[in-house]
């Protein structure tokens, strides 16, 4: 650049001069107002060489010219300018490592991006800066190459070619100066790896600085942690081989003396009786000092003093070493600061969900003491509600005080209705339509409401359900439901019975503890029952006559053997004495008749420490319930059941989560088994995958049924009538044998169907994983699992199939991995199971999954 204060245009004989006019000469892109704007020079200003000098200065600092000349004509100033170039565009190649987007996005932060004044300067020094990153990344023959074009209209194009090069690996990593602990031991503490098997996925083998800084953190809190408390790390040196595709890395160290705690005490103002204080006190005496033990009661000290209020409290701890008997002494200075008090409690981010939704669930107060407990707690309630994703808290301090803070949440809210919809068809039931309407927080008040519409060939299902779960201020719940069930399950040869249901029931929910609760309910329902065709005999005893049967044929035994034709319809009535078998035991019905008036109440006991109310990671939660049909009511019975679940984190991201259930049930009084409609089930999602849902465990007793309705049109090789090919390809026929009086019939039977049991034993350990690629993983859950899990009857009937009591040997295993995915159409889950141990009667089903819709 080139700036010449005063041009020989017209060198004036006296430097200094009344400006008449300014010309300026060129401009191309920018206005002369521009120039004007920026030069401190205006007509009728006394000019003189400095006055020249600052003008040319200050068009200088707008960065929009390359030249700048000033010269006097008579008393005009003229003022001659070379634009600097635009850029008209910027084209990067062969960059992978880092995008794109990242890449321009740099370089608009530095001023180079398409519009604007191209500067040589910023460009070399965004190439040195890329070049920095590559190597960064280990990637040391990375090259940045970089091309101007000149364009017509004083423009440039600027064209960046990335050669990102290769990831320098890692060939050895070497500890010197440690006696205490071998080599292998401290290199296992490294994230960074020496090229392994499996070093093509993990990546381990890469350098990368900052691995390595967190790598020689972790090497040096392995020995302050184990009383080496004058451990150093002298140096560091990660060199590169000639080709630049190797980097090996030395640590010098010293370790020095192992440290034991003489002692330990508190100073400071302490505010906390001591004693209260002392309980977070992780050290003792005669202890082998640890850094980290030390941290640690810092850090409960510091919460203990911020649940009183002292939420800007330093505790410090301070060892007083003793090199000559190698002890150190601990003192742990508490300095608690000004107790803090709410000044204000604020929420973000609930476009949907009013502010007393999330006020409700507040355990800090506004105008209380602060207290980092009961705020933290309140951020926990919000996630547990299931309305956000996630919930944050900040506490500033309110300008101009030092003892007053805000608590300001920020929640981001998630789907919390749903709308389940399933529409199939099966060969025997047709079209299945079916719809289900759950939003737990309806129109934002924190209140649930369910709706539920099922219709298919042999099922109707409608219901209603509403809960509010403040009631009352002090968070008792009240909520109803009402609900009208139809099924015809024989029309899809699965239970063989038809039910028609009309019920209601009103609960009522009671907080005993922060995270525990108190349920009941009263309900009732009448239930009408009606025996299928081919209802097993655990509900109706066989054999027994099909349904319709009105009369039987007749036929005479011949002197050869053999039968003759049927001969005259004889009514039902007329069967000989004995010509029909008596069945074995009664079924259910049989017992107890078909319609069932049943009173019901229901006691239940929750507790919950689950750190969200969708896709939880940490806390456990476990609940029971008492159900009992109440003496009086057409089947009496009771139902226990236990479920739990609980996480125990690995890490932040691996996690294991162990999950149980139990349930029993019986009847009592005049019902002498639990009634088959309230059975258990096992199997499919929630209860052991990888088996068809419902299917584990007891099987009905197929039913034998009498079809005596039509004459037989055949004889067999024995000469008796029969007749084969009948509807469904069942037999018909029968005769009636002289010699015993009895009806020789052939009977009707169906495949052993899922029927339940009365006992449950489920469970499952599941390993949580992190899925690769994602960031936000508050809405996904991916873990390897092993269920376990059966149902029982601990009242089999004699000829029931696949029955058997409460056995550990007859509980069936599956593993798998699974996937749930909080969409914005809904929830979403898969899972690919293997059964271990299945038995001939198992349903299995390798693949399952469910899908839902949200609001």
């Amino acid at each position: 650049m080139l700036l010449l204060a005063l041009s020989p245009l017209a060198q004036p004989q006296d430097a200094s001069f009344i400006v008449a006019d300014i010309r300026v000469e060129g401009l191309q892109r920018i206005s002369a107002g521009s120039v004007f704007a920026a030069m401190p020079l205006a007509v009728g200003d006394l000019v003189n060489a400095a006055a020249i000098r600052a003008a040319a200065r200050s068009l200088f600092a707008t960065g929009n010219f390359d030249d700048i000349r000033i010269g006097r004509d008579g008393n005009v100033l003229v003022v001659i300018v070379v634009e600097r170039p635009s850029i008209s565009e910027i084209n990067i190649e062969g960059n992978k490592a880092i995008e794109t987007e990242a890449l321009l996005d740099g370089l608009r932060g530095a001023g180079l991006s398409v519009g604007q004044v191209f500067q040589r300067s910023t460009l070399e020094g965004m190439q040195l800066e890329l070049q920095r990153q590559y190597v960064q990344q280990g990637r040391y023959d990375a090259s940045i190459e970089t091309e101007v074009l000149p364009e017509p209209r004083n423009r440039v194009s600027v064209n960046i070619d990335v050669d990102e090069g290769t990831v320098a690996a890692i060939k050895h990593i070497n500890v010197v100066g440690n006696e205490v602990f071998d080599d292998e031991e401290l290199t296992d503490l490294f994230t960074l790896k020496t090229t392994g098997w499996f070093s093509f996925f993990t990546n381990d083998d890469k350098y990368s600085r900052e691995k390595l800084t967190g790598d020689l953190e972790a090497l040096s809190s392995w020995y302050m942690d184990r009383g080496y408390l004058q451990f150093s790390i002298d140096s560091t040196q990660v060199s590169v081989s000639p080709d630049k595709k190797a980097v090996y890395i030395t640590a010098n160290v010293t370790e020095g003396e192992k440290f034991t705690v003489s002692g330990v005490d508190l100073s400071g103002d302490l505010v906390l009786p001591e004693s209260d204080l002392k309980r977070y006190v992780l050290v003792s005496e005669g202890q082998t000092f640890s850094q980290q033990l030390v941290t640690s009661t810092e850090e409960f000290m510091t919460r203990r003093l911020g649940n009183e209020g002292y939420n800007f409290a330093k505790v410090t701890g301070i060892p007083e070493i003793d090199e000559d008997e190698n002890t150190v002494a601990l003192k742990f200075f508490v300095d608690p600061g000004k107790r803090t008090y709410v000044r204000r409690i604020s929420f973000k981010g609930n476009q949907k969900t009013a502010d007393e939704v999330l006020r409700r669930e507040m355990r800090q107060m506004e105008s209380a003491p602060a207290s980092a407990a009961a705020i933290e707690q309140s951020r926990i309630r919000l996630e547990r509600l299931g309305y956000f994703s996630k919930a944050t808290v900040e506490t500033p301090e309110v300008a101009g005080h030092d003892d007053l803070i805000d608590v300001d949440f920020t929640v981001e809210e998630q789907s919390s209705g749903s709308i389940g919809a399933s529409f199939g068809y099966a060969q025997d039931a047709g079209l299945i339509f079916g719809l289900n309407l759950q939003q737990d927080n309806f129109l934002g008040t924190g209140r649930r409401i369910g709706i539920g519409l099922n219709s298919s060939r042999y099922q109707d299902l409608y219901n209603f359900s509403y809960t509010n779960p403040y009631f009352t201020e002090d968070g008792v719940s009240r909520g109803f439901s009402v609900f009208y069930r139809s099924t015809d399950l024989s029309e899809i040869n699965v239970a063989r019975y038809t039910t028609d249901t009309l019920g209601a029931s009103l609960n009522f929910g009671y907080p005993i503890k922060e995270t525990q609760r108190l349920g009941f309910s009263f309900g009732v329902a009448n239930t009408d029952i009606t025996a299928g065709r081919f209802a097993v005999q655990e509900i109706k005893a066989s054999p027994r006559l099909v349904d319709g049967v009105d009369g039987y044929y007749e036929s005479t035994r011949l002197p050869d053997g053999s039968y003759s034709a049927p001969e005259t319809f004889l009514p039902i009535a007329d069967l000989p004495p004995g010509a029909l078998t008596i069945p074995p035991e009664p079924g259910f019905l049989d017992l107890n008749g078909d319609e069932f008036l049943n009173w019901t109440s229901s006691v239940s006991w929750s507790q919950s420490t689950l750190n969200r109310g969708i896709l939880a990671t940490r806390g456990s939660s476990q609940s029971v319930v008492f159900e009992l049909a109440v003496p009086g009511s057409d089947a009496e019975f009771y139902k226990l059941v236990y479920r739990g679940e609980r996480f125990f984190p690995i890490t932040n991201e691996w996690i294991v989560r162990v999950r149980g259930e139990l349930g029993y049930g019986d009847g009592y009084g005049g019902t002498t088994n639990l009634p088959f409609f309230e059975h258990f089930f096992s199997g499919g999602f929630g209860s052991v995958r990888g088996f068809e849902s419902n299917t584990l465990g007891p099987r009905g007793t197929p039913a034998s049924l009498y079809d005596i309705n039509q004459p037989a049109t055949e004889l067999d090789e024995e000469g008796r009538p029969t007749q084969v090919g009948g509807e469904n390809g069942r037999l018909f026929g029968y005769v009636v044998d002289p010699q015993t009086g009895k009806l020789l019939f052939n009977t009707l039977n169906t495949e052993p169907d899922p029927f339940g049991g009365n006992a449950l034993i489920e469970g499952s350990v599941e390993l949580m994983f992190p899925l690769p690629f994602l960031k936000d993983r508050s809405k996904l859950r991916s873990a390897f699992f092993i269920d376990a899990g059966n149902v029982f009857n601990t009242k089999c009937s004699s000829n029931q199939l696949n029955c058997f009591d409460i056995d550990a040997d007859e509980l069936r295993y599956s593993v798998g991995v699974g996937v749930t995915w909080i969409t914005g159409f809904g929830p979403m889950s898969f899972s690919l199971a293997k059964p271990l141990n299945e038995s001939p009667e198992d349903e299995r089903e390798i693949f399952q999954f469910t899908l839902g819709r949200g609001f």
